[in-house]
């Protein structure tokens, strides 16, 4: 069974996501395309097994379908991808990538014509497409001409446009980007090249690799252990930025091995970007740190707090003035390039904020604290369970509670799952998967052993829970 996701649909390589259900998706999608005047569309892959061939797939389907097809010529980054579809103001886009899963995974993800995550009514309107199509199109023809697309210098040069190449220049140090493998491979040094940037550069595992060197192309510590071994071994670097499977996510290590997380790196862009002189509201997840409503609060700054899903923000970004919009798992939007996730140039953001400064990331992320009063500890957990939990149940579930870890609860917020204020600045999000039997469970407090003991609570309150139900685990 074919089913959407947040921005498109994600299977096993030759198990669901196989040529023929390619095909399906793909004339599904072009079918919602072609009811628009000279539609057009441009079609992306990374670095995943057999990216190329999918790609192709689709690209004949839209073809033969009457839609003019742009395929890029080599694997790229989810940004740079739907850079080229606003920059050649196609109808919309398609790229071939599972972005941060495993690499028996790939994807179709669908962006739209403004550059970015396709929206529910979108995906809405290609899932009842592809309900009513009968059988596996087999097409012989070409109504177009497939065009081959190098997307990289019209994207770096609208990131030259949006950078300050000078302050950047003025960056000392090092700087070590980690591609995972993935299609940001070679792009950040390539960027600084191409500005003619004199910026002392290290890249670790940044030739692609369909494997992903053996572990999951996500920028969290399990899967960084190569890196922080090179970053306590090496002369220091001032950081190592990482990007994942289609380099639309970043995260951060500092010095010593030492992860800055994603709440950490919200916090750095939103103040940056503030002090480069740009104004608009800020979005942020569910599940996002305190700090940034303080931060917005402190710079007058309108705060607006979605469900996780960065769908969510590109809505936004699509109808109001946004300074940035981001999320727990490191994906942000910034004002003045796409109402997309771009890990290239907020790793290039964050380049200039230390240059700007003169100062690491560290130490900026310090006086954000000391300027708000607020110390910022994070931690999640996932927990597998023996069977799905709707969100009802969630919330009858948990709706008889009133201390946790010792800090009383001050009130319930239900926007995604169950999201529970505690005293001391401390909160616990539940929130169970929409596609699969786990309950993702986040917390933030003020020190981490706070955190520890929250996450330790929910993890006893739900394997109580369960017992009659079969064995939960980690």
């Amino acid at each position: 069974m074919i089913k959407f996701g947040t921005d498109g649909w994600r299977g096993i390589i030759a198990d669901d996501f196989t040529i023929s259900n390619v095909k399906l998706v793909a004339q599904a999608h072009a079918q919602h395309l072609k009811v628009q005047t000279s539609p057009r569309v441009v079609i992306g892959y990374d670095t995943r097994f057999a990216g190329r061939l999918f790609a192709q797939t689709v690209a004949r389907v839209m073809a033969a379908n009457g839609v003019e097809v742009f395929l890029c010529d080599e694997a790229v980054p989810t940004p740079v991808l739907s850079h080229a579809v606003k920059h050649l103001s196609a109808t919309g886009g398609v790229m071939i990538t599972a972005s941060h899963n495993p690499s028996a995974y790939n994807g179709y993800k669908i962006k739209g014509s403004y550059g970015g995550t396709a929206t529910p009514n979108i995906i809405t309107a290609i899932e009842y497409e592809l309900a009513n199509l009968e059988q596996t199109p087999e097409f012989h023809q070409h109504k177009h001409q497939i065009q081959s697309l190098n997307p990289s210098p019209a994207y770096f040069q609208s990131l030259c446009q949006i950078l300050d190449l000078e302050k950047i220049g003025q960056f000392k140090g090092t700087i070590i980007h980690d591609a995972m493998g993935g299609a940001g491979a070679g792009y950040l040094e390539r960027f600084l090249q191409y500005a003619k940037l004199a910026i002392s550069f290290q890249g670790i595992r940044n030739i692609a690799d369909p494997m992903f060197y053996g572990i999951n192309p996500e920028p969290i510590p399990a899967n960084l252990v190569l890196l922080e071994q090179h970053m306590r071994s090496q002369p220091p670097a001032n950081f190592a930025v990482i990007t994942d499977g289609d380099a639309d996510r970043v995260g951060v290590m500092l010095p010593n091995g030492v992860f800055f997380n994603s709440h950490q790196i919200f916090a750095v862009l939103l103040d940056h970007l503030h002090q480069k002189g740009l104004r608009g509201q800020v979005i942020k997840t569910v599940s996002g740190s305190q700090l940034i409503d303080a931060l917005a609060k402190n710079r007058n700054l309108e705060l607006l707090e979605t469900p996780i899903g960065f769908k969510y923000i590109t809505d936004a970004m699509l109808s109001r003035s946004v300074l940035i919009g981001g999320e727990e798992s490191g994906g942000f939007g910034v004002q003045g390039h796409l109402p997309e996730r771009d890990g290239i140039l907020n790793a290039l953001l964050l380049l200039e904020a230390c240059a700007t400064r003169d100062q690491t990331l560290g130490e900026i992320f310090a006086q954000l604290e000391t300027e708000t009063g607020l110390k910022h500890a994070y931690d999640r957990i996932d927990l597998h369970l023996t069977s799905p939990i709707t969100r009802a149940e969630l919330k009858a579930r948990l709706k008889t509670l009133k201390v946790i870890a010792d800090l009383e609860i001050i009130k319930f917020d239900y926007t995604d799952g169950v999201k529970i204020f505690l005293t001391n600045y401390a909160w616990i999000l539940f929130r169970p998967s929409g596609t699969e039997p786990m309950l993702r469970i986040y917390s933030e407090a003020q020190d981490l052993l706070t955190v520890q003991q929250i996450l330790a609570f929910g993890r006893v309150f739900f394997t109580d829970q369960q017992q009659n139900q079969g064995v939960l685990h980690e």
